[in-house]
């Protein structure tokens, strides 16, 4: 399933941090900024995470809420948001079934090794939960400033 901009996104509901639960359609009203991340704890996507946490106030401003979306355990966000200190909500989700719908589940190379995994990808959601801004295979410097200036032209 691939997802473009102008679809509304699939509604969801999943664990968060610290034994929450976070629905997508509870959000709206609100723009989304919903990431999808490989994996807690490792460089890429700890200074991802560190970027949306250092520009949070800016998305506040804007009505944004951030919340990130990985495999990892609930367990493992927990100490993942705890480690960097994290202001926002990480969803685990652990069966792949959000990122198959939203087409993230992908087949991924290394080294001439194929394997399945997450690919990095962002959707900016507007207040009907309608994607507005899409970007896969995310390079993270700049990434974070990219999806600030989409929100703010929402």
């Amino acid at each position: 399933m691939s997802i473009e901009t102008g679809d509304k996104a699939p509604d969801f509901t999943l664990p968060t941090d610290g034994g929450g639960k976070v629905s997508l359609s509870k959000l709206r009203g609100r723009k989304v900024v919903l990431y999808f991340y490989p994996k807690d704890d490792t460089s890429g996507c700890t200074a991802e995470a560190c970027s949306f946490r250092d520009n949070l106030p800016k998305f506040g401003r804007l009505d944004a809420t951030v919340i990130g979306v990985s495999r990892d355990s609930v367990a493992s966000h927990d100490k993942f948001k705890k480690k960097y200190e994290l202001p926002f909500t990480l969803a685990a989700d652990e069966t792949g079934e959000v990122c198959e719908r939203y087409g993230v589940w992908v087949e991924k190379s290394m080294y001439g090794r194929k394997y399945m995994g997450i690919e990095r990808a962002t959707f900016l959601l507007d207040e009907k939960g309608v994607v507005r801004g899409l970007w896969r295979k995310v390079k993270v410097p700049g990434h974070v400033e990219a999806v600030l200036a989409a929100a703010k032209a929402l």
